[in-house]
């Protein structure tokens, strides 16, 4: 059961930033040339896993071994090169909308994601100014066990100093429900991407939605 609700948990790509397709296509082109395969829509299903995590993954699945680190460095550069060749992703619609909406009611907000990229970290400052604060910001860099291991939101729950049941996640990927669900926490899927709405209930999303607009309009009605 859901307290007074304290706290809420972004994701960050497919979420505040359509970023998702820049970052679908680089995947696909980088693990192309590294000689893995990594179809568009599959980077969809596997979002909000690290960096690491995801070339791991590949190097498993093709070689049957874990990636080394000059590996893991050597691709994660030239994804983040690749990607920075997209134009800037916009905001996602709505985002700002509901920032201020929930910044309003006096609700701690937080970013929780898989990404490290600078470029991205450095953009939820300027896009968003004076919402998220650098201790407020759990990226790959900060966790040990990327997402859909409960780390990242646990972390977010002992930053916050609130309860799971006082704080509510926002999130677009499989993964990263699975990973909010693991911690407890009600968990709203705005489905932006390419997948069916059964990829994020199967994970346990509490709610799937289409829009962050709609997620503003009903916020009263889901935490009442």
């Amino acid at each position: 059961m859901m307290k007074n609700i304290r706290a809420v948990f972004f994701d960050m790509d497919g979420v505040l930033f359509d970023s998702m397709p820049a970052h679908a296509k680089s995947w696909e082109t980088v693990a192309k040339q590294f000689g893995f395969d990594l179809p568009y829509e599959e980077v969809f299903m596997n979002e909000g896993r690290t960096g690491f995590s995801t070339i791991n993954m590949l190097m498993q699945r093709t070689h049957g071994r874990d990636a080394t680190q000059q590996e893991i460095d050597d691709i994660y550069e030239a994804k983040c090169q690749e990607f920075n060749k997209y134009p800037e992703a916009p905001q996602m619609p709505g985002a700002m909308e509901l920032l201020i909406k929930l910044q309003r009611k006096g609700l701690a907000l937080y970013v929780v994601t898989g990404s490290g990229q600078p470029s991205l970290l450095e953009r939820l400052r300027l896009n968003f100014p004076g919402i998220f604060r650098p201790e407020r910001i759990i990226s790959s860099k900060d966790v040990k066990h990327g997402k859909p291991h409960p780390e990242p939101y646990l972390m977010a729950l002992d930053r916050a100093g609130v309860e799971a049941n006082e704080a509510v996640v926002v999130e677009n990927a499989p993964l990263g429900v699975r990973s909010a669900r693991a911690a407890g926490i009600f968990t709203v899927a705005v489905n932006t991407g390419p997948l069916p709405n059964i990829a994020l209930e199967a994970e346990g999303a509490n709610i799937v939605l289409a829009t962050l607009h709609e997620l503003c309009e009903q916020w009263e009605s889901i935490v009442g």
